[in-house]
């Protein structure tokens, strides 16, 4: 998909809190310079919130300053798992994201980043294929949401599901709807996996590998992430740029990859509430940029 302005204006940003109303966070992630942005549209860690009333839709919708924003994701909260069926959790589940769908839909955003889930011991095979029936019906009971689910990758911690890029390809080619799933790629999670991009051409080989098995035309969102852990750990922590794992110079080449200019490029790393680290780490990655 094409993002206006792309051409002129790299897609740089972080995920921001909503503290105060959606419409906050447009204001946050402008005032620290970014030209993209990733929130919650509900508490990650609930299943259910109120719902959004007119005041908050219209004042995330007709802010002032939302045309600065070249791209809004959302990013769907933690507790959903599509991974596994017959639970308690599964009913809720299928209910939460649905509404984070609607939200989505209320407030204009195109792409929800979603964890696919996790099998609980039932194996991968048998998550893939609860994941695709799930999805499959969530799509037949929403079927004209302009909303995409970008299913994102996993460090394959515990029975989480997404850790390969298999996992991936297979879950989208399985379902009915395959336009209507996209993918989010998070470095710290694809190194988790065992994906090195801190390899001397680690990330041109990590991307290629991707084109070949998803195919880039699928990737929506990128999270930039350093990582804690180490490659193949499959322990998902996430450090700041240049403290972490991976090393700066797959970032580097992230930023100045010509196939990724039009993919936002978000941050989720470690932060207080002045969200100085962010302003510093997208300093960091235009710096990188070969003008």
């Amino acid at each position: 998909m094409s993002h206006p302005f792309s051409d002129q204006v790299p897609l740089i940003g972080s995920h921001v809190p909503t503290i105060g109303g959606v419409a906050k966070a447009i204001d946050r992630a402008i005032d620290i310079g970014c030209t993209a942005m990733q929130i919650f549209v509900k508490n990650n860690m609930q299943w259910f919130s109120k719902p959004f009333s007119e005041e908050d839709v219209r004042g995330f919708t007709h802010h002032p300053r939302r045309s600065e924003l070249h791209d809004v994701v959302a990013h769907a909260g933690y507790l959903i798992n599509l991974g596994v069926e017959g639970t308690e959790n599964h009913e809720k589940s299928l209910r939460s994201l649905a509404d984070e769908m609607l939200r989505c839909e209320q407030l204009g955003i195109r792409s929800l980043v979603l964890h696919p889930g996790s099998h609980l011991g039932k194996g991968v095979a048998e998550g893939i294929a609860c994941v695709v029936r799930n999805l499959d019906l969530l799509h037949a009971q929403h079927p004209g949401l302009k909303v995409r689910i970008a299913l994102e990758i996993t460090a394959g911690q515990g029975s989480c599901l997404g850790a390969n890029f298999s996992d991936i390809a297979d879950v989208i080619s399985a379902c009915r709807d395959p336009e209507r799933l996209e993918v989010c790629f998070d470095t710290a999670h694809a190194f988790a996996a065992g994906y090195d991009l801190s390899a001397p051409l680690g990330a041109e080989r990590v991307f290629a590998e991707f084109d070949r098995v998803i195919g880039l035309s699928k990737l929506r969102v990128l999270h930039i992430n350093e990582s804690k852990t180490a490659l193949g750990s499959h322990v998902d922590r996430h450090d700041n740029l240049g403290k972490g794992l991976i090393g700066l110079e797959a970032f580097r080449w992230i930023m100045n990859a010509p196939f990724l200019q039009q993919i936002p490029k978000l941050l989720e790393t470690p932060k207080g509430k002045d969200l100085k680290e962010d302003v510093e780490a997208m300093a960091l990655l235009k710096s990188f940029l070969k003008h």
